[in-house]
């Protein structure tokens, strides 16, 4: 815990200074009948930014923090095999800050709980991306013993001892040190992984979390109960994940499913149909449509009548 400069500990400041108390300064956009806009610069004490700095960062690094075009791949066990595995096998982050925590070499004194067992026990500490204080914000990490289990396509039904106990250990400590239920809690893995060492993210439900969307996050209870039905099922089922322009493994799946080039060629009809004026493509046809139908009816409808005269 950092010291602040009267010597005060973070927390205990964080506790004492209000955010609504006379230090707060408080400038007025607008006032709308019972809505208002307003300007508000909290105390200094509570102003302050948290930063996580990765130095030196590598291609991969500046790859996974970098604002481009992202699509979905939807792999088949075939397509793990042959082009994913090959690849997270060759190019994945080091691993040695994740041995560093197992080891105790590295932030013991941010371990939040740990089981020591080597087959069914893990770690739980911070993630960096959590202050450590803001319980709303809280976002935490448990990290297996059990060095390999890569990701989600290692499970098999052999780990679900595994699995349970961090999910009801876990549950356990955060409601002990947090004051958060297990119901109150989210439990998941991301697929693919920012690093591959079996791990599971933990968050309040009410909280929007970074990287819970549907394509990359899997529940511990869904995963749980997929291998008590299916003992291979992550073995055997297709899944989602989210690529970006620039990442090595996209290149290799483009060589297979011409990922990108079927966003290009929807994006030049699309543009295209912006060109005739429409906006959506399907506007200009629908005039053309309509003149045929008239044409067709009013064709039908004279055969019609000359046919009437003549009897």
């Amino acid at each position: 815990m950092g010291e602040s400069e009267n010597g005060t500990k973070d927390e205990e400041v964080h506790d004492r200074v209000s955010y609504f108390g006379n230090d707060l300064k408080v400038q007025t956009h607008f006032i709308n009948n019972v809505y208002g806009s307003y300007q508000c610069t909290p105390p200094a004490e509570l102003n302050g930014v948290k930063a996580t700095v990765v130095y030196p960062a590598t291609d991969k690094h500046i790859e996974k923090y970098s604002i481009c075009q992202k699509y979905v791949i939807n792999e088949t066990p075939e397509y793990y095999k042959d082009i994913t595995l090959p690849y997270i096998t060759s190019s994945q982050f080091s691993l040695e800050w994740v041995y560093n925590i197992l080891e105790h070499k590295q932030e013991t004194e941010r371990i939040i709980y740990e089981d020591p067992d080597m087959e069914n026990g893990f770690i739980l500490l911070p993630d960096l991306k959590w202050d450590g204080r803001n319980v709303e914000t809280l976002y935490v990490l448990a990290i297996t013993h059990k060095h390999d289990i890569k990701s989600l396509r290692d499970l098999n039904a052999s780990h679900l001892p595994l699995l349970r106990n961090i999910r009801k250990r876990s549950a356990e400590a955060v409601e002990k040190r947090y004051g958060l239920a297990a119901s109150q809690l989210r439990m998941y893995f991301h697929y693919q992984p920012s690093f591959y060492h079996l791990h599971i993210h933990i968050n309040p439900v009410r909280n929007d979390a970074p990287g819970i969307w549907c394509e990359k996050s899997h529940m511990l209870d869904t995963v749980i109960n997929n291998l008590e039905l299916m003992p291979d099922y992550y073995e055997r089922a297709t899944l989602p994940f989210v690529l970006y322009d620039g990442n090595k493994l996209l290149e290799l799946y483009e060589a297979k499913v011409s990922i990108r080039k079927a966003a290009k060629r929807a994006a030049a009809a699309a543009a295209d149909d912006k060109e005739d004026g429409t906006e959506d493509g399907l506007a200009a046809k629908k005039p053309k449509l309509d003149e045929d139908v008239v044409k067709s009816t009013t064709e039908e409808n004279t055969t019609a009548e000359v046919s009437a005269s003549a009897s």
